[in-house]
């Protein structure tokens, strides 16, 4: 089954997969977004974060590579009363455009191997206006002994030492690990070994 089979049909149920709550780590850096603000939201599922971002009054573009998730977070953005732009796209072959966002917000998105993550962690960089936001969760290593969610493959799991090599040369980092634990619908449930990444370009 492909990527885009397998994540269709965890999307196709009636139920939200991840719920419709944004991702509690977005949602605790409120103070920093201000209407009018543009955002993208990477790999957005469902529509959870990209429409809570909506209704926080920033212009938002989400993407995600799932026809019956983009179909979801349309409804959920028609239920909440807020619009914003949704289209499909691979992650892997994204045309990130050049200093385009003030946030970018990539929550979960840990379905790359090395070379590909590489490119998508570029993207990201390449797609914020300087000065712009980077805001940024995903599982640790750790997590594979909770198994609460997540990658199976250590090597898609993020450590302190692979983001800040990534994003070292922004112009502030703050990077919190933590053990926490998620309510986000029925797949991520539970104690989690988490990454929280902060960065301005």
């Amino acid at each position: 089954m492909s990527e885009l089979e397998h994540w269709n049909e965890r999307f196709s149920k009636p139920d939200y997969h991840f719920g419709t709550a944004p991702n509690a780590f977005l949602k605790s850096q409120q103070p920093l977004l201000k209407p009018g603000m543009t955002a993208l939201t990477v790999a957005d599922g469902e529509g959870r974060n990209g429409v809570w971002l909506a209704e926080q009054g920033l212009d938002v573009h989400s993407f995600d590579l799932t026809p019956n998730g983009i179909a979801k977070a349309r409804a959920l953005a028609a239920a909440r009363g807020v619009s914003l732009r949704i289209e499909q796209g691979d992650i892997h072959s994204w045309p990130w455009p050049d200093a385009a966002y003030d946030v970018v917000v990539a929550i979960f998105i840990q379905f790359s191997p090395a070379p590909q993550r590489a490119k998508v962690f570029a993207g990201l960089k390449q797609a914020l206006k300087p000065g712009g936001l980077l805001l940024l969760q995903g599982y640790r290593p750790e997590q594979l002994q909770y198994d609460t969610g997540g990658p199976k493959e250590v090597e898609q799991l993020y450590t302190r030492a692979l983001l800040e090599a990534a994003f070292g040369d922004f112009a502030s980092l703050d990077i919190r690990e933590h053990d926490s634990v998620l309510h986000e619908g029925e797949r991520h449930v539970g104690m989690s070994a988490v990454i929280d990444l902060v960065g301005r370009k």
